[in-house]
């Protein structure tokens, strides 16, 4: 971008009192400046302690870092070190009102500094990912102090095409398996992130990233999320009540993206077998309905409920192996086939939450392999899995529509602005880039 300044000149040219005026101003400057008397000038020199404070030079600092390990109190940790019994009770006297000493854990990092003829000068010990414990030695006694690591919040904005799956795009983009894991949970309702994805699928996301210290320390939430499976865009948008600060994720008008039912009971489900009036029994040999959908996974593999309800059967139940059938409001049941082991607390009359973990993936019954056998009844009528449609749960609170349509734009624009402007990129087949937004 380039300032143009257009200056016009009188067609007359300068009046010579001008020309007066701003000579008598200069010369009165150049007096006041040069000619003053010297008497009233300050001059600002280092003292004589400031000199000889700046000549002296400390002798290196050696650092040594350690990693607690387990079972290792700070005694045995210090005597390896060469401390004294005296001066390890007195640390941990001295430093008590601040910290106890005893409270250290095994897994954080602990430093000590010191001279090179080993005279201890401080030690360093994590609290936690921003605070750090301080202990420094003074003449006749330690001080110690907890200090913040400088800790800062920045949004990301990404986007990406997927070829296979979320994870693969994202770490292209830089980013951990951590970030896929989060984005495929808020969608978990609308899409399964195994058998729905196809290449051409694209996201994005606004997400809270940590620094400490300059450097990544973890993510915070996604703030604002777009995933378009099959040419269908989702959204989802994270909007916290001010009373409550309980935090959801709606879409553009304001409804819930959590579901009644999950789409999947697996993690990472494979499908080998659909839902379907006629098919031939791998085992049997014959054709006969399949009122489910068979998830191939090996042996072991946890299996969560998809919704919340009561646990009417937990138990062998013949051809279908060891089975857990639960019941749902509005007349929905599910049951889940074939399994190897239930969960902890699993039985009949046993509450369940919706991506609770309830057993594992076995190949108990009359099976040819482990998987898993889902299925869904509505009033004891089989329905495909796949195919159901569910009505999302607790839409936004009437009273903070205004406030949620307010945020849902601002993340609206932050969406379609950047993309809009850095579309060529894709259209050049070049990969668009991250934009990082500071606030």
């Amino acid at each position: 971008m380039q300032l143009h300044l257009r200056i016009r000149r009188s067609k007359n040219g300068p009046s010579r009192l001008v020309f007066l005026i701003f000579f008598l101003l200069m010369l009165g400057l150049y007096l006041t400046l040069n000619l003053l008397p010297k008497a009233t000038r300050t001059t600002v020199s280092p003292s004589r302690e400031g000199q000889e404070r700046a000549s002296v030079t400390l002798p290196p600092l050696q650092r040594h870092s350690l990693i607690i390990p387990s079972g290792k109190s700070l005694s045995d940790l210090l005597e390896e070190q060469d401390f004294s019994a005296a001066q390890i009770h007195r640390m941990r006297e001295d430093v008590k009102p601040v910290y106890d000493l005893a409270r250290i854990k095994a897994g954080q990092e602990m430093r000590i500094f010191s001279f090179e003829d080993g005279a201890f000068v401080a030690l360093e010990y994590d609290i936690d990912r921003t605070r750090y414990l301080q202990v420094e030695n003074r003449a006749s006694s330690y001080r110690a102090e907890i200090k913040q690591r400088p800790m800062e919040i920045r949004l990301r904005l990404l986007w990406g095409v997927i070829e296979d799956f979320p994870i693969s795009a994202l770490g292209q983009l830089g980013e951990s398996a951590l970030l896929a894991i989060m984005l495929e949970e808020i969608f978990a309702w609308d899409v399964d992130f195994r058998t729905d994805i196809q290449p051409g699928d694209s996201f994005k996301i606004l997400v809270e990233k940590e620094y400490i210290d300059g450097e990544f320390s973890g993510y915070r939430d996604i703030l604002a999320a777009e995933f378009i499976n099959r040419g269908k865009a989702f959204h989802a948008f994270r909007f916290t009540y001010p009373d409550t600060q309980k935090s959801d994720y709606f879409t553009r008008e304001g409804n819930s993206v959590r579901k009644e039912f999950l789409k999947s009971p697996l993690k990472s489900p494979r499908i080998t077998s659909r839902f379907t009036s006629r098919r031939l029994h791998p085992v049997w040999k014959t054709y006969r309905p399949h009122y489910g959908v068979d998830y191939g996974a090996p042996v072991g593999t946890p299996v969560y409920a998809t919704a919340d309800g009561v646990v009417t059967f937990a138990g062998w139940s013949g051809a279908s192996g060891r089975m857990i059938r639960i019941r749902h409001h509005k007349g929905y049941e599910t049951l889940y086939l074939h399994l190897r082991r239930f969960a902890s607390g699993i039985k009949k009359g046993a509450r369940v939450k919706m991506n609770q973990l309830i057993a594992q993936v076995g190949a108990s019954g009359t099976v040819n392999g482990p998987h898993l056998d889902y299925r869904i009844r509505h009033y004891g009528k089989y329905i495909n899995p796949l195919a159901a449609r569910f009505d999302p749960v607790e839409p936004l609170r009437a009273e903070y529509k205004e406030d949620y349509q307010d945020r849902a734009n601002y993340y609206r624009l932050a969406f379609d602005a950047p993309w809009l402007v850095f579309s060529a990129f894709s259209r050049s087949g070049l990969s668009p880039p991250a934009i990082e937004i500071s606030d």
